[in-house]
């Protein structure tokens, strides 16, 4: 801040909080729902989608009840599509991409073909790889993502066309450029930015194409890019009440661009209480290794967790990242599968195990922590966010790109969702806030104080 502003800004900043706080007791009064959410914790039903359902309990005669969580696409729970591309040693990120666009699982014929699209459509010119990416230093990789999806506005000549066959061909276009924006973002930083500026090849899934690209050509294993691949089809889609899917469908009912949208859903990923808590559970987990001496002493672990909830340690914000859900009471799905694969994955290195061990014990013990000391029966679990960080840097990911791989995948739940909206919505989103400002007389400036 410029010293010379310091006063003005001292000033003003008391003076907003001396003018612009009120009594919490209005939401109640009101019957505010904050945050979109009832008072038991549901979610405020703001729209329909075919798209996907995330269910973590059960409503029993007006009583919120906790059930194991669970995930469907399209009508297809998450743990069969899984299970279905592993039992055939396949990558499944594109036809979950084509599914989740287009309602129905592609047959070979038309998986193949939505893959060349992919692979003619990954390309980015020199032009705009010069003027968006190499034009301006970055220092967070998600705001760069926002720009550069911005950046993507003038190329394309049908920019504001949002009829549903040109949506749907920004949709493909975006999903196919979205690992290699990524990827050159990242070689660009790191001063390894060469040849050609796409992320996948022929006859490559984009898991494999993605790792090899900002591995700058070393090679990986078969587990390491099929972990990848999961994490890719495990984070594609989360219902429309997500927040940025949420964004993305706001934004689109205003009638704006694709860009303007995603850029939009973009910003909100990065946020810590979303996407951005990847980031916030591994520097977290850092803190915990720092300061316990004993990883396997369960009383002193949780005395650090019990720390970390009173804000006396870490970041002091009074939360386990990493637990909890605002869906999700018993388990969370995807953290069931990641938490499965990362032990295999981390099967054989002894530090690793010890960090997984570890992430599992904070896991065991927050609910029975966080149960005594805020007084309450809250069910709660590790979300997806306790396993990917660890998961990436299994695969030697830099952490700086965990946010952006989330959104490299959740581009296409972004997209089914505007999809969807530009279909069925047709009604900018309008809710109401409730004024409680009273009526203040106009003083002319002369007589102000």
């Amino acid at each position: 801040m410029n010293d010379l502003h310091k006063d003005f800004y001292d000033e003003v900043v008391g003076r907003y909080e001396r003018y612009n706080n009120f009594d919490p007791s209005y939401y109640s009064k009101i019957d505010v729902k904050r945050g979109l959410r009832n008072s038991d914790g549901t979610g405020v039903v703001a729209g329909i989608t075919k798209i996907c359902n995330v269910h973590g309990y059960i409503v029993n005669e007006g009583e919120k009840m906790p059930c194991p969580g669970e995930l469907t696409y399209r009508g297809i729970s998450i743990a069969d599509i899984v299970n279905g591309i592993t039992a055939d040693k396949r990558f499944g990120f594109e036809e979950t991409a084509y599914l989740l666009l287009f309602g129905k699982l592609p047959t070979r014929a038309q998986l193949a073909a939505f893959k060349d699209i992919l692979f003619e459509s990954s390309v980015l010119s020199e032009d705009y790889v010069k003027a968006v990416i190499k034009g301006a230093p970055t220092t967070n990789y998600m705001n760069k993502l926002s720009s550069a999806v911005l950046g993507l506005y003038p190329y394309d000549p049908k920019a504001d066309d949002c009829s549903l066959e040109n949506s749907i061909r920004q949709s493909v276009g975006l999903i196919a450029k979205f690992p290699s924006i990524i990827s050159t973002i990242y070689l660009n930083d790191i001063g390894k930015l060469k040849g050609d500026c796409r992320l996948t090849s022929e006859n490559l899934s984009v898991a494999e194409a993605f790792l090899a690209k900002i591995r700058d050509g070393k090679g990986f294993t078969e587990q390491e890019v099929k972990m990848l691949d999961l994490c890719l089809v495990l984070h594609a889609e989360h219902g429309g009440g997500n927040n940025s899917t949420f964004t993305a469908r706001v934004l689109t009912s205003s009638g704006t661009d694709i860009y303007g949208a995603i850029s939009g859903a973009i910003n909100s990923l990065k946020g810590f209480r979303h996407g951005g808590a990847n980031l916030k559970v591994m520097s977290m987990m850092d803190d915990i290794g720092r300061n316990v001496k004993d990883w396997d002493d369960y009383e002193e672990v949780g005395h650090y967790v019990e720390k970390l909830i009173k804000k006396e340690a870490g970041d002091r914000s009074g939360l386990i990242y990493g637990m909890g859900h605002a869906v999700y009471t018993v388990s969370d799905p995807r953290a069931m599968f990641l938490k499965h694969y990362a032990e295999k994955l981390a099967t054989g290195n002894s530090e690793k195990m010890a960090e997984l061990e570890l992430i599992k014990t904070v896991e065991r013990l927050t609910p029975i922590i966080y149960a005594k000391y805020k007084k309450n029966s809250k069910v709660i679990s590790a979300n997806v966010d306790m396993y990917s960080g660890f998961v990436y840097r299994l695969l030697g990911v830099p952490d700086d790109l965990f946010t952006p791989i989330f959104a490299m995948s959740r581009i296409t739940g972004w997209c089914a969702h505007r999809l969807e909206e530009i279909c069925t919505g047709n009604r900018i989103m309008r809710p109401a806030y409730k004024s409680i400002a009273t009526p203040v007389r106009y003083v002319p400036i002369k007589k102000r104080k």
